[in-house]
């Protein structure tokens, strides 16, 4: 089974949380954000501490750990009723987060919109990490050093997803607007979507 899918996309504090957790409100649609399923992680749970181990450090988890860790709570979620894969339009925040992921998850989502998360202020995208941080007691976003090799890493290594996705699925929306806009924006777009 292939899901319809949406992805949100862009560097860390870029708003892709934000938008996520809005559109996972929407009947219609079903929001998975990478990162809080790992967060969600106990510590004695070994993909809890692969995570620690890598986040801790500025780095992406692995993608096999990645992969596993979105294949079960896609399962959970399907079994628990919370997500309709016939009727739902999946959400994806924060995965895929490489093109090797981005292949490795091909034969299982309809890509239909890549939603790009534009900034060009990275001082301003600091500062909502920094934020955020103090907010939701999210350690990788306190160090600064940490946050600047995350937004290294984003340049590097999950940039290059908007290549693989190519041009005619890919929308920059300029997160630095309102969220109220943002979201405007990306329903507009998703409306426009063929079905």
């Amino acid at each position: 089974m292939t899901f319809k899918t949406v992805l949100l996309f862009g560097a860390p504090g870029s708003g892709k949380g934000t938008q996520g957790k809005i559109l996972g409100t929407i009947p219609g649609f079903f929001h998975f954000a990478c990162g809080d399923a790992f967060r969600n992680l106990r510590i004695d749970d070994p993909l809890g501490r692969v995570f620690i181990d890598y986040s801790s450090r500025g780095q992406l988890v692995p993608d096999d750990s990645t992969i596993e860790l979105w294949r079960k709570n896609i399962t959970a979620s399907t079994s628990n009723g919370s997500f309709h894969p016939e009727r739902d339009i999946l959400v994806l925040d924060g995965i895929p987060r490489n093109p090797t992921q981005a292949e490795m998850l091909k034969s299982m989502l309809d890509v239909r919109a890549v939603f790009h998360l534009t900034c060009s202020d990275m001082n301003k995208m600091v500062e909502r990490l920094q934020r955020r941080a103090l907010r939701e007691n999210r350690l990788d976003d306190a160090n600064l050093e940490v946050i600047h090799k995350r937004l290294r890493t984003y340049e590097q290594e999950t940039k290059p997803v908007l290549d693989y996705y190519g041009p005619n699925l890919v929308h920059n929306v300029d997160s630095t607007q309102s969220p109220m806009n943002v979201l405007r924006m990306i329903l507009n777009l998703i409306a426009s979507l063929k079905p």
